[in-house]
């Protein structure tokens, strides 16, 4: 992100705008996407093969009624098969050139999972305040990925705190509001394709050659503007938070 949409230069109404408007111009083929998968690779996130759109609005895996289309990864140990390994990568993208990729969190980063349009406001406040935000992806399904930090596994396990904010791949339904990805989930990288009429995709609006932040510096942001995006929807009944009771 250039200066011009940093810090406090007044630019507010611009910098809406160009969030408003902005649909990132993937590298488009097979070069482009294996060189966008690779990109993420360096990073350090670790990628796995994922399903891709099927017919209309199914999957590429054979599940009757897939309940996750496109989203989900083709192998059920993708966690121990995620890898940042070059030529790893490089053989899937060539192998399965329709495939989309995941990125298993908890690892090495998590992602906090926003609504569009409370993603979109946080991340504006985020750069005029000139904080650091590192990668964020938009995808069409209406959220934005806020890519950061993990915040740890520590050797014992019993140190392992819990969150209530916790969001994994079957308890997805469950948090409308701000997801936190942490171990044991994953979220699509960009380059993705998602299932349904016109041109959906998973793209990168921040790229991963931005460090990952912590995650704490960007939560108060998140989570103030996924509070006042559920105020705003009309009948909403719920919290910006998803909390258990």
């Amino acid at each position: 992100m250039s200066a011009e949409f940093g810090g406090r230069t007044g630019r507010q109404g611009k910098l809406s705008q160009w969030l408003r408007g902005r649909r990132p111009k993937e590298a488009a083929g097979d070069g482009g996407r294996e060189a966008l998968l690779l990109a993420t690779a360096a990073a350090g996130l670790p990628l796995a093969p994922a399903a891709h759109p099927g017919a209309g609005y199914g999957c590429s895996c054979d599940r009757v009624g897939c309940p996750t289309p496109a989203r989900h990864p083709v192998s059920f140990a993708w966690q121990t098969q995620s890898t940042t390994d070059r030529a790893q990568i490089e053989r899937w993208a060539r192998h399965q050139p329709e495939a989309n990729f995941i990125t298993a969190t908890g690892m090495v980063h998590d992602v906090l999972d926003v609504p569009v349009q409370a993603g979109r406001e946080a991340l504006e406040r985020l750069l005029a305040a000139g904080v650091e935000t590192g990668p964020v992806a938009e995808s069409d399904d209406g959220r934005m990925l806020f890519f950061t930090l993990t915040r740890g596994t520590p050797e014992d396990e019993d140190e392992w705190w819990p969150c209530e904010l916790d969001c994994h791949p079957e308890t997805m339904d469950e948090h409308p509001g701000l997801r936190w990805h942490c171990r044991g989930s994953y979220v699509l990288v960009p380059p993705a394709r998602l299932p349904g009429d016109g041109d959906r995709s998973v793209r990168w609006v921040r790229g991963p050659e931005h460090p990952l932040p912590d995650p704490l510096s960007l939560l108060e942001a998140l989570t103030d503007a996924c509070a006042r995006h559920a105020g705003q929807e009309p009948g909403h009944i719920g919290e910006a938070w998803p909390l258990r009771h």
